[in-house]
C-alpha cells in the first residue's frame, strides 16, 4: 500500500496552505487505552499539531483526541504528547533536515491501515504571505478554467 492509503480519519487542510510540503513519511503512533476507539470514531483534530524531535525520538504535540464516551475513568488526556514510530535512519535524516532554517514537521493526516493508526508526517518549509496569495490566485484561475470547460461541454451536448 502506498503512503497515505487507508481509511482517512482526519486531515490537516491548513498544512498545505501554510507549508510547502517537500517529503512525506508514514509513521506509527503510540496510543493509550481508549484513544484508538476515539480515532476510529473520527474524533481527532490535527489543526494545531506539530512534531518535534527530542532525544532522538519523534513526538507529536497538540494533537487533540477527544475522550471516548464509554471510557469512564480509563480515559486519556486529550492533548498529551504522543510518540511517533519511525526507523532510526529516517529520524537521523529528519534531524539533519529540520536543523536547516525554516523546515518543520507537520502532521498531514491520520488514517487507519490494517487496523493500526498511522500519521502521515510532512517535512515542510513555511510559506510567506505572498506565496499564499499566489496559490489562491492559481487555484481561482484553475477553477475558472474548469467552470468554462464544463459550461462548454454542456453547450455542445
Amino acid at each position: 500500500m502506498p503512503k497515505g492509503e487507508g481509511k482517512v480519519v482526519s486531515q490537516n487542510k491548513k498544512a498545505n496552505h501554510d507549508y510547502f510540503i517537500e517529503e512525506t513519511y508514514e509513521t506509527g503512533i503510540v496510543l493509550q487505552g481508549t484513544e484508538i476507539k476515539s480515532i476510529r470514531a473520527g474524533r481527532v483534530n490535527l489543526k494545531d499539531a506539530f512534531a518535534k524531535i527530542e532525544r532522538g525520538e519523534v513526538f507529536l504535540h497538540n494533537m487533540h483526541i477527544s475522550p471516548y464516551e464509554q471510557g469512564n475513568r480509563y480515559n486519556h488526556d486529550p492533548l498529551r504528547t504522543r510518540k511517533l514510530l519511525m526507523h532510526r535512519k529516517q529520524i537521523n535524516k529528519l534531524i539533519g533536515l529540520t536543523k536547516e532554517q525554516g523546515y518543520s514537521l507537520v502532521p498531514l493526516k491520520i488514517y487507519l491501515k490494517n487496523g493500526f493508526a498511522k500519521v502521515l508526517l510532512g517535512l515542510g518549509k513555511g510559506k510567506k504571505k505572498f506565496d499564499k496569495r499566489e496559490d489562491l490566485k492559481r487555484k481561482d484561475a484553475k477553477r475558472e478554467i474548469e467552470r468554462a470547460f464544463r459550461d462548454r461541454q454542456k453547450g455542445l451536448i
